[in-house]
């Protein structure tokens, strides 16, 4: 088996358990992944993300744009300038009843992001704690992106068997690597939306 022989579980898998043949980052795209991984490995793991188009989404670029595909578990950047095009895969809410969709933007950018749960969270988990300050126990990661939906955010982790999962209460999260790449990247007022 050559190290490009593996399939979207085995890469997401191996991830969570911390391997360090692939990094997270890899899955991420830019305009000429193509040239740098063989096609073999762009048929078999990438071609699970459902490819979309800005264009259908989007009427332009302005501060970027973020597409969230909750059905395939994949968050599409496009930079303002086009130069940049990026898939991360994520996690997604638990249920439908937690799916927010529509437009939305980047209102606020948090390095170190302290959490507590929402009123809804506490009733339905009364034995979380009401609040959870920076660091390895918090549930968003090193960065969060809020946005204009009161509660809602994209946000790293450190929990990695989350990602490729339906297991948030309504966010998007990445693996803190990807936030990290995606927060250089965006801007508040980078415009969002999740389908």
């Amino acid at each position: 088996m050559t190290k490009f022989d593996l399939s979207r579980r085995k890469v997401l898998g191996g991830l969570s358990a911390g391997a360090t043949m692939l990094a997270a980052p890899a899955i991420a795209q830019d305009a000429n992944l193509s040239e740098s991984v063989p096609d073999e490995f762009n048929r078999r793991n990438l071609s699970g993300f459902r490819a979309h188009r800005w264009q259908d989404y989007f009427s332009n670029l302005r501060n970027g744009a973020i597409l969230v595909d909750t059905k395939s578990r994949a968050l599409h950047y496009w930079s303002e300038d086009q130069s940049v095009f990026k898939v991360y895969p994520t996690s997604v809410p638990l249920t439908e009843e937690m799916t927010r969709r529509g437009v939305t933007r980047v209102t606020k950018k948090v390095v170190g992001p302290s959490w507590a749960p929402t009123p809804s969270m506490k009733r339905r988990n009364p034995e979380w704690p009401d609040f959870v300050p920076a660091g390895p126990d918090n549930p968003l990661g090193t960065h969060a992106m809020h946005l204009s939906w009161r509660y809602y955010r994209i946000h790293g982790t450190h929990d990695t068997r989350k990602i490729g999962r339906q297991s948030s209460n309504g966010c998007i999260g990445l693996y803190n690597e990807d936030i990290v790449e995606l927060f250089s990247l965006s801007n508040v007022g980078t415009q969002v939306i999740l389908i």
